[in-house]
């Protein structure tokens, strides 16, 4: 089975009035200012699946800095989900600033089957993922409800791209340290933090820490596959295309074309997410 960990999608509406929501929300301006970036709906993402043989897909909410604009598009995923209950799972938008408010949509949205938190963009939302009381009750809630959360992360050096900030390994890597028992995904590989597993007490920290593949040919050479694999280990990396970005079958391609056992592929493209959403092992064979 293969488990696409990073997709987004959006409500026919949002599309269709793309202007509006651009005066509305800085970050989503940064990411689809331009009338060449890519907006999926849940149909957008169906086909794809189907054109390119994913079995399921993890599809994330944009990180909103407006509470209305999480919980309308929430209302979509959850939406989407419940019409394709065997293909996709969902995770929500939550402004951490919101508080009890934010505290109340999470728990409105476990309760309608979504099953993780993210995209977090902690740039884009104006709050900092290092701030310890701001963070503490949503971590706590989520760990309740045994929901992962799965933050935007970025390189601290490198060239320069829309959506790239300031969730750098040593923010991230606070924000991992402050909650050693949550389950977090790092997307775009952790911006390099799975480098920095040599040292003994970060690789100790990692023990819930996951990196997911987005993006992975804007970012770095495939060599990342195999590096990283090394640095943290093949249970902790998961398939995810970024789609729309990109096509979900461009980095499936690339990674069948490496050298990795293929057990370790069997981890990445399906075995790790199903073990990280608890699937019960004949879920995914």
């Amino acid at each position: 089975m293969i488990i696409d960990f990073h997709t987004h999608i959006f409500p026919p509406w949002v599309r269709e009035n793309r202007a509006e929501y651009l005066k509305q929300d800085r970050g989503f301006a940064e990411l689809y200012s331009s009338p060449k970036a890519k907006m999926a709906t849940v149909e957008d993402l169906i086909d794809s699946m189907d054109r390119d043989e994913i079995d399921v897909s993890i599809v994330l909410n944009s990180g909103w800095a407006n509470h209305q604009l999480c919980v309308e598009t929430n209302e979509y995923i959850m939406e989407s989900v419940s019409r394709y209950p065997d293909r996709l799972v969902g995770f929500c938008a939550l402004q951490p600033k919101s508080g009890e408010l934010a505290l109340a949509e999470l728990e409105r949205c476990a309760r309608n089957g979504i099953k993780g938190i993210g995209e977090l963009m902690p740039d884009s939302q104006g709050f900092d993922l290092r701030d310890k009381e701001l963070m503490a009750p949503l971590a706590h809630l989520a760990m309740q409800h045994n929901m992962p959360i799965l933050t935007h992360t970025s390189e601290p050096v490198g060239h320069i791209y829309s959506g790239k900030g300031n969730v750098t390994p040593e923010r991230v890597y606070q924000f991992i340290t402050d909650f050693p028992k949550l389950q977090i995904i790092c997307a775009h590989w952790g911006g390099g933090l799975p480098f920095y597993a040599l040292m003994p007490e970060v690789a100790s920290a990692l023990s819930n820490t996951f990196f997911d593949t987005a993006a992975t040919p804007f970012l770095y050479r495939y060599q990342i596959f195999s590096q990283v694999i090394n640095l943290v280990g093949e249970d902790k990396v998961l398939f995810g295309s970024d789609y729309p970005l990109i096509s979900q079958r461009r980095i499936i391609s690339e990674l069948e074309s490496i050298y990795l056992p293929e057990s370790t592929k069997g981890k990445l493209l399906g075995g790790n997410a199903a073990r990280l959403l608890r699937w019960k092992e004949s879920a995914v064979s």
